[in-house]
């Protein structure tokens, strides 16, 4: 018994130096010219997260804030010897209204700081893509191509090979009809076959079954804030802005004028991006 009592406190001894040299440490450290300066310049670099903006059903993605992530920066200097700014370890701030937790809003456009636009193609069963494709590939843009199931049923594999190639896929089900039993297959395909990580739906116009059945799929659901119509470059000079989202038809017009609208938009010094670059609320953590 005599030495379980001395066994106890011996390890109870070395559980208090341990704390001790612990607390030690960090009281050390605390004190420390490389700390205090990590410290002082934390606020400089932060920058506050911006909250989605939710108005009635529709919603606009925020944007992540980041900070320096303190304790990462103090070991990275502490090896270097010396306070450096480049040497800065950055975490992200999530906001707190966030797009992934409001899938029940109509996506209306990007976060306009972000200085992006997308292209949604809408593929109808009989549409060749073939030109919009050779299109984008030549100006280096990356698109969305919205597809009908039919459209789907025949394509499959040029359907994967767009998502491996960096363009999105969105789900038009069938006719655009969400309640079809078979968007369901489609969603599957699209994310485990295709291995894309986000799903989109669409709608022009409120319909609200669709907006819940697209919501229970996790997907997010797109309403463009430009439309084209009949004259797709006059109507997106008139109507383009930071954070567009523009649909267009697969068609001879919009194949026509796509290389113009795509240097428009690049010479007002937007960025042409695909879905899930647009609307991620992630920024640049340099």
């Amino acid at each position: 018994m005599k030495k379980l009592f001395e066994g106890i406190g011996i390890l109870s001894l070395i559980c208090v130096s341990f704390l001790y040299t612990e607390k030690t440490v960090n009281v050390v450290k605390e004190y420390d010219e490389i700390m205090i300066s990590i410290k002082e310049e934390n606020e400089n670099y932060k920058v506050d997260a911006k909250d989605a903006t939710i108005i009635d059903d529709t919603i606009i993605p925020g944007i992540k804030g980041k900070e320096v992530n303190i304790n990462s920066s103090y070991s990275q200097m502490k090896r270097y010897g010396k306070f450096n700014s480049n040497l800065l370890v950055y975490q992200e701030v999530l906001p707190e209204i966030s797009i992934s937790e409001n899938l029940d809003k109509y996506i209306i456009g990007g976060n306009a700081e972000k200085n992006m636009i997308s292209f949604i193609f809408l593929v109808e069963e009989n549409d060749s893509i073939d030109t919009v494709l050779k299109i984008l590939d030549e100006k280096d843009v990356k698109g969305n191509f919205f597809v009908d199931g039919k459209w789907l049923e025949k394509n499959n594999k040029i359907l994967v090979t767009l998502i491996e190639q960096g363009h999105n896929i969105g789900n038009l089900s069938y006719n655009r009809d969400y309640t079809n039993s078979s968007y369901g297959w489609m969603d599957t395909f699209i994310k485990q076959v295709g291995k894309q990580k986000i799903g989109y739906c669409y709608n022009e116009i409120a319909d609200l079954t669709a907006l819940q059945l697209c919501a229970l799929s996790n997907n997010y659901t797109i309403r463009p804030n430009i439309i084209v119509k009949n004259y797709p470059l006059k109507e997106i000079k008139e109507q383009v802005s930071a954070g567009s989202i523009i649909s267009m038809p697969i068609n001879k017009t919009v194949e026509k004028e796509l290389p113009t609208i795509i240097s428009f938009i690049t010479s007002k010094g937007y960025k042409i991006e695909n879905l899930e670059n647009h609307l991620s609320e992630s920024i640049n953590m340099n």
